[in-house]
């Protein structure tokens, strides 16, 4: 409070005598408070001055009963009301002049659970959103403490402490961090207690893509690093807050306000906030002039010439040689072909997924096959996929789920590896099961194929030397993870992502799921259901009367009647991993090894299991005998809807 009058007044004085015509600004007020009762120095307690609740920092020489003096900062200025030019694009007018939610702070009280030790970490449900609040240190079970979560409010009406209850709920969830207002993520146990297991678990152990931001030599373009940490790790966290031109644009209570909307509001709140950190026409736009011959080299040339302020400049675009106005279609025409160049595998940067053919992934030798410069391409691609979602076009390759939650800072598990290469994924279960590994004479080392050539890669160092066995059989399968889903394309991976964080604030992107952001990049997609249906197989108990089982029609009448587009394309991510369709419909729908597989509907005993699962390499649903079509539907939706967050559902 000291430091903030003491600033308030050196910019009065600097003002004074700049401009002798403004008025000389009001002192600011300073008030006494009391230090409350077990009250340490350095730790936080809220006064109420003039009807605004505000957290104070106790003094290092300063205790409990002792007065303190404080200087409250100053209220924020009412915004300036600035015109609006005729002469600016039509696009630039759409800005949205929707009221942001009003943020306000509200104090929780909650009792400290059983077994939570001071300074341990532990999670609770507050204001619809998961809070993980540190337990203070002089704190111990049983007692009450308070903290403070901003939230929103659409009324003036006075705010009252707020008890809490916990809950059981499973899986890892996003969480915000009281003490920085951080989102972190947490799994909770089947006790409803945070997970602290650090050693590798086949079930429950997640990592999260940590990127780290650098200054670059050259200041069009920061550099960075990117690893893989445990997903509960307080390194791996995402800010809460958007600032622009030094003003805050959106807040933690903005972002839990529109976390729980259905995908249509969140696409179109995201816009609206990339609509108010676009530049204005007047302040500067780019003009991007390509030729179709050289479409690629001009492109990466032009785009990766941008400092990160042209980013988010309007962009037109003017082919050479051609007559034509860039009123969006060109745009949209450039996205397209240039996505299709870069993630075509003939140019050798990406690679069909092994595990979906419908999925692209990074080739890990890249840089064999473009060895000029094979890391400026993903930076460039990174900023293409960033501006394509910043101006609302569309790009034309679906990657593997995984990279959509390295996109988001998503937890990746041992299940994701599945999706990649089943195959090595089953092996290495077979491994989990054995009761004696040491039989099979492995050490921590894998093996790489490329152009035909083999070579042992260490898995961590001395993995050569390293003998697998039973009692290190978890570190095994935790550094096969991280080679197979971070380290192998690290580079690439890392290049991609400082690319599109280039253009995309990342709070923006905690509103959404790994599934939605699919959708949100590549467009929702245009689902035949006649020819869907046509081209289904029916297996299980299923198999004797097809789809005239009653079972079967209820399943069609769902995606019919009750499902919309949205719920569709995600019933289609979650069988066959995404939400892609041949070009030449469902009748060449491949498996993971090349292979046609047609959509299954696999029929089980629902006393066995209650919820629909599926199997994405064989493009099969298992779909329990329900009793009703309400059964079913209910049971669907729920299986869809949880399988991009993580919930168990046994």
């Amino acid at each position: 409070a000291a430091q903030q009058a003491a600033s308030a007044s050196a910019n009065q004085d600097q003002n004074q005598s700049s401009s002798q015509q403004q008025q000389t600004p009001t002192q600011p007020t300073a008030y006494m408070v009391t230090v409350p009762p077990n009250i340490e120095p350095g730790q936080n307690f809220p006064v109420t001055i003039e009807g605004q609740r505000m957290m104070v920092t106790c003094p290092s020489n300063a205790r409990a009963g002792m007065s303190v003096r404080i200087v409250p900062p100053p209220p924020a200025s009412p915004p300036t009301q600035t015109g609006t030019s005729l002469d600016r694009p039509p696009e630039q007018q759409q800005r949205s002049n929707s009221p942001r939610t009003r943020s306000a702070t509200q104090m929780f009280e909650v009792v400290v659970p059983p077994g939570v030790r001071p300074n341990q970490p532990f999670s609770l449900i507050a204001a619809g959103q998961r809070v993980l609040v540190t337990c203070p240190s002089n704190a111990y079970p049983g007692q009450k403490i308070r903290f403070q979560l901003p939230v929103s409010h659409s009324s003036n009406k006075s705010i009252e402490p707020v008890k809490l209850s916990y809950d059981n709920e499973r899986g890892w969830t996003r969480t915000i961090r009281v003490t920085d207002m951080k989102f972190q993520w947490v799994r909770m146990d089947d006790k409803g207690d945070i997970d602290l297991n650090e050693r590798f678990d086949l079930k429950h152990s997640a990592y999260v893509r940590k990127l780290e931001f650098l200054e670059g030599n050259d200041p069009r373009m920061r550099t960075g690093k990117v690893g893989l940490v445990p997903a509960s790790s307080a390194d791996a966290v995402v800010e809460s807050t958007v600032t622009h031109n030094k003003k805050e644009i959106v807040s933690y209570a903005d972002i839990a306000t529109n976390q729980g909307k259905s995908y249509d509001e969140k696409s179109q709140w995201f816009q609206e906030m990339c609509s108010q950190l676009t530049v204005d026409w007047h302040e500067g736009h780019i003009r991007l002039m390509i030729r179709r011959a050289s479409l690629l080299q001009d492109s990466l040339h032009a785009v990766m010439s941008l400092g990160p302020n042209d980013l988010r400049k309007i962009w037109r675009f003017e082919f050479i040689g051609e007559a034509g106005i860039d009123a969006g279609g060109l745009a949209r025409e450039w996205y397209q072909l240039i996505t299709e160049q870069i993630f075509d595998p003939d140019n050798g940067l990406w690679l069909t997924s092994s595990g979906n053919q419908m999925r692209m992934t990074i080739n890990p030798a890249s840089e064999i096959s473009c060895p000029e410069d094979h890391l400026i391409y993903f930076r460039f691609l990174g900023r293409v996929m960033g501006k394509a979602l910043f101006d609302r076009h569309l790009v034309a390759g679906h990657m593997d789920t995984h990279m959509y939650k390295h996109i988001l800072g998503w937890p990746i598990t041992f299940a994701d590896l599945e999706a990649v290469d089943d195959e090595f994924h089953n092996s290495l279960m077979v491994l989990s099961k054995m009761e004696n590994v040491s039989m099979m004479c492995l050490d921590f080392t894998t093996t790489e194929e490329i152009l035909g050539t083999k070579k042992s890669v260490e898995l961590l160092e001395n993995g050569e030397t390293t003998e697998v066995t039973n009692d290190n059989l978890p570190e095994y399968l935790e550094a096969n993870l991280k080679y197979r889903l971070m380290d192998r394309i690290r580079p690439q991976l890392t290049e991609l992502l400082l690319g599109f964080f280039d253009v995309i604030p990342e709070p923006l992107l905690t509103v959404f799921d790994f599934q939605e952001l699919e959708l949100l990049m590549c467009g929702m997609p245009e689902i035949d259901l006649d020819d869907w249906e046509q081209h289904t197989l029916y297996t299980g108990i299923f198999e004797n009367n097809g789809g005239l089982d009653p079972v079967c029609r209820w399943f069609w009448e769902v995606v019919r009647e009750d499902f919309d587009q949205e719920t569709r394309a995600r019933l289609l991510q979650f069988v066959t991993g995404t939400s892609g369709v041949p070009s030449r419909g469902f009748a060449v729908l491949q498996g993971n090894d090349g292979n046609i597989r047609k959509f299954s509907i696999h029929g089980v005993d629902a006393l066995q299991y209650p919820y629909p699962r599926s199997h994405t390499c064989f493009n099969r649903i298992d779909l329990p005998d329900y009793k009703s079509k309400e059964e079913l539907k209910e049971r669907l939706k729920v299986a869809v809807a949880t399988s991009a967050i993580g919930f168990d559902m046994e």
